[in-house]
């Protein structure tokens, strides 16, 4: 599985006490109260629009160097990073049901041992995609 770890450069915007953020990068605009608000939410917007992003196969633009941006004066430029990953496994952890099929046999002597044919697939499921 490939990596979903994502660094975007971010431009913060001071305005009357709060803060705007948008990414030169990508169509992403957010704000926050205060700069550490501005910084939650420029990484939890970077992940939602990248998440999403790997959700529809659309292709990921890569990232600027920091250091080419111009700035407003006034204005700061800040890495955001991400965890697509991460981000997936807090907000889209609902359970799905899956039918498979095993030997009668099989399920005759995991049944007997009392095995978790759930908790058994998602730990099999981990180490086959390099997730554990």
């Amino acid at each position: 599985m490939t990596e979903r770890r994502y660094v975007y450069p971010a431009i913060f915007t001071p305005e009357d006490g709060a803060y705007s953020v948008v990414f030169p990068d990508l169509e992403i605009a957010t704000s926050g109260e205060t700069l550490v608000e501005a910084m939650d939410m420029a990484q939890d917007a970077l992940c939602l629009m990248l998440y999403d992003m790997e959700e529809r196969k659309v292709d990921i633009p890569a990232a600027s160097s920091i250091t080419g941006l111009n700035c407003e004066p006034g204005s700061f430029s800040s890495l955001i990073e991400c965890d697509t990953m991460e981000y997936r496994r807090y907000y889209d952890s609902k359970a799905v049901k899956k039918t498979l099929s095993i030997p009668a046999w099989l399920n005759t002597m995991a049944e007997k041992e009392d095995i978790n044919f759930s908790a058994v697939l998602q730990k099999a499921l981990k180490a086959e995609l390099n997730l554990v």
